[in-house]
């Protein structure tokens, strides 16, 4: 059997890894893998709010988050790039809906927790003064996204059933009445048994031609980058609907924005601006450090931030495994672990219908 991915973010790449151990695989990129929004974002091992979300993200986080360390391992192992699965743990700074963060943490038996404001100041010592309340989530993790997706597309050329095509574009999918046999590619068709689609923002504009009208745009995100000292931020913050993740190596993160601007990737000086001044209210000796880095990149949002994941009626042979919002990095081990368990007939190991196509579109 042949499986074709299409796009080569987090997304596509474990996509493409987990149907490999059964099949030869053909991962497709429009311009090189890893460089869109896996690239771009904060790599948190966590929704931002997870109580705000439903049960069907919380389902594909919790087996995820289980996951990663062993994936990050792994990944070190066998390509000798480590993703830096980083366990900091997470405070969340004078929350209008804390006592609803508190209840879901009960009900839930998550071990989150109210914390005295002047147990953080001597947990994170470089925190900003006027913050009133706080609560704590030990262990959540976050990943360094960009080496993560060098250490998968590393995984996967180390394969002699996978071949990586970057910079080939997707045109069109090649059906045979109502089944999809293969993708047209800018340099000539690429003919498969079953096509996966993992575009991430890009997908709806992909199934547009095919009559499809998949609720999946983008939403642009712009972050900032620090360098410190490596023992500057000892754990991640977020206040504000603002966020600062310390990297080991003292690089320090703050993100982000979101702004419904189409595909449009232009870092602003808006932005810049909005972002310096999170970074300082969070963290005041940041006023004196240099900004080394400020991007943008497109998050593929859906309805609720629930991904479509499963084959797309009407269109035997394709299947969808898109539309993450903000939590792509997160939700990613679950999420391509579950469409190679639907492609190939095993269980799945979660409930399957949240995410299923049918009936979302």
């Amino acid at each position: 059997m042949v499986a074709v991915v299409v796009g080569g973010g987090v997304i596509g790449l474990l996509s493409a890894l987990n149907l490999a151990k059964h099949c030869d695989v053909v991962l497709l990129d429009s311009t090189a893998v890893g460089t869109e929004a896996s690239w771009a974002g904060g790599g948190i091992v966590s929704p931002l709010y997870p109580w705000r979300y439903s049960d069907a993200v919380t389902a594909l986080a919790q087996w995820s988050q289980d996951f990663y360390p062993g994936l990050g391992a792994q990944l070190l192992e066998t390509t000798g790039i480590d993703p830096e699965v980083h366990s900091t743990g997470l405070y969340w700074l004078d929350l209008d809906d804390e006592a609803e963060a508190l209840a879901w943490a009960c009900a839930a038996q998550k071990n989150l927790r109210s914390v005295d404001i002047t147990d953080v100041q001597a947990q994170v010592p470089a925190l900003g003064m006027g913050y009133q309340r706080a609560i704590h989530m030990p262990g959540v993790a976050n990943v360094r996204n960009p080496r993560l997706v060098k250490a998968l597309r590393a995984a996967l050329l180390q394969l002699p059933n996978v071949s990586i095509k970057e910079h080939s574009p997707v045109s069109g999918f090649i059906r045979d009445g109502q089944r999809v046999v293969g993708v047209q590619t800018v340099s000539g068709a690429i003919m498969a048994d079953q096509v996966v689609l993992a575009a991430g923002a890009w997908s709806a504009e992909l199934l547009r031609p095919l009559g499809i009208e998949l609720p999946v745009e983008p939403v642009k995100g712009q972050m900032i980058l620090y360098k410190c000292a490596d023992d500057f931020l000892p754990s991640m913050v977020l206040a504000k609907g603002r966020y600062a993740i310390p990297r080991r190596d003292g690089h320090i993160l703050i993100g982000s924005t979101l702004e419904y601007e189409g595909f449009d990737k232009t870092p602003t000086d808006v932005a810049l601006q909005s972002l310096k001044a999170s970074a300082e209210e969070l963290l005041p000796a940041l006023a004196d450090a240099q900004v080394v880095g400020h991007w943008a990149g497109l998050r593929p949002s859906s309805p609720e931030g629930i991904p479509f994941i499963g084959p797309l009626p009407g269109f035997d042979g394709l299947w969808l495994n898109c539309g993450h919002y903000r939590n792509g990095l997160v939700l990613a081990p679950a999420s391509c672990q579950l469409l190679a368990d639907l492609i190939q007939g095993r269980t799945p190991i979660i409930d399957p219908a949240p995410y299923a196509p049918e009936g979302r579109l």
